[in-house]
């Protein structure tokens, strides 16, 4: 039980229930997180406008990285709420149980080479509080195995943002 009340979908302002009118149509229901961040509009329309353009868009990384991303970061944090919800999000995004069974036993398990498992290590280093330590040498190398500015850069705003809403989840107590 979240530690304040949740607007139901009828208490929510007009334009957050248009919006998520198609979520609940599609799945029946609004998640806590949802209806958390109705709590305030801007709230709302800011996270909403970050998983648009970070996750659901076609982008420079992969589906199945992002997800990678949101899965680690969020078990980094210890959001469980984020880890159920990214579980079944990869599934609906093609991602099989056995493939999501190995991002959930850590970066050295999962079914990428490794380039890809390089990114994935410097995400969950940049979600840490010391990130303001990471040196140039470091974004230097994932460079060299060929990554763009815009993909890491792409990569650390997804970070950044399940660094953000495992926050607002744990501190919260949603789904616990």
């Amino acid at each position: 039980m979240a530690h304040i009340k949740l607007p139901e979908f009828e208490e929510m302002a007009p334009n957050i229930q248009e919006r998520a009118r198609p979520i609940l149509e599609k799945t029946g229901e609004l998640g806590e997180i949802f209806k958390l961040m109705a709590v305030d509009e801007k709230v709302y329309f800011a996270t909403d406008m970050m998983v648009q353009n970070y996750l659901l868009n076609e982008t420079t990384l992969p589906y199945d990285i992002k997800e990678a991303i949101a899965l680690l970061i969020s078990i980094e944090n210890g959001c469980k709420m984020c880890v159920d919800v990214h579980k079944n999000i990869a599934k609906m995004l093609g991602l099989s149980e056995e493939k999501i069974e190995k991002i959930l036993h850590g970066v050295d398990s999962v079914d990428t080479d490794e380039k890809g498992k390089s990114l994935l290590r410097f995400c969950i280093r940049a979600s840490q509080k010391d990130s303001y330590k990471i040196l140039k040498e470091e974004i230097d190398a994932l460079k060299d195995l060929g990554y763009s500015d815009v993909q890491i850069l792409e990569a650390v705003a997804i970070t950044g943002y399940f660094n953000y809403i495992n926050t607002l989840s744990n501190v919260f107590g949603l789904s616990q």
